[in-house]
């Protein structure tokens, strides 16, 4: 999922993919990557920011939930994400057991008898694709893929998979549109212009935020 940076002299704070604090006047945005840098259960693309209303350096310990130890689940976000405030990850450690007499979590506490149930459900971690909008107050949950260019509605819950380039929203998430017709989304993703390197990406935004494929595709390096 992320790319290795080919990244010239930083001319800029916000071309530095591991600066924290890509916009010096905002503390409330900050770059992914270098907070969860070393956390065993995070990793962020390039570029992939978080804003939060307390302190966007605690997402782990705030917007990463139910990540124990005792469960192999990852969180895994791709490049140029935008995170809103609040927005949660929900790992497999909170799960319990839905097909037995009790749904109650005997074995954690250790005192009732050694119950061995067999593994922990785990429905697997939660994959972030590229150049994804996640809204304010979303939550994703275990094993869901959230494809490229995808948006999250805000207060959304999203419980399945979402197709690349779809707007979903609701709980539980449902489709609301896509934002480009099928050709369209097919050339984009083939374009990948998330893993071109930083000059390309710098001198391609205007594409970008133009919608203009055309132009897009004669900037390809």
């Amino acid at each position: 999922m992320t790319a290795s940076s080919n990244t010239p002299a930083f001319d800029h704070p916000a071309l530095n993919p591991m600066n924290p604090a890509p916009m010096p006047a905002a503390a409330s945005m900050a770059y992914l990557k270098p907070l969860v840098a070393d956390h065993p259960k995070v990793s962020a693309g390039d570029y992939s920011y978080i804003h939060s209303f307390d302190d966007p350096a605690r997402f782990a310990e705030t917007q990463l939930k139910y990540a124990f130890d005792f469960i192999e689940d990852r969180l895994e976000i791709g490049r140029f994400c935008s995170i809103a405030a609040d927005a949660s990850f929900v790992l497999n450690g909170g799960n319990h057991f839905a097909d037995r007499l009790s749904s109650y979590p005997f074995p954690i506490f250790g005192c009732w008898g050694e119950p061995d149930p067999g593994p922990w459900p785990n429905k697997g971690g939660i994959t972030i694709g590229h150049d994804v909008w996640i809204g304010w107050d979303a939550v994703i949950m275990p094993g869901v893929t959230i494809g490229h260019g995808a948006i999250i509605a805000a207060k959304s819950v999203i419980t399945r998979d979402v197709a690349p380039y779809t707007i979903v929203g609701g709980n539980p998430g449902q489709v609301i549109r896509q934002r480009l017709p099928d050709a369209d989304v097919e050339r984009v993703l083939a374009l990948a212009w998330w893993d071109w390197p930083v000059e390309a990406i710098r001198a391609a935004s205007d594409a970008l935020m133009k919608a203009d494929i055309e132009a897009l595709e004669r900037l390809a390096p």
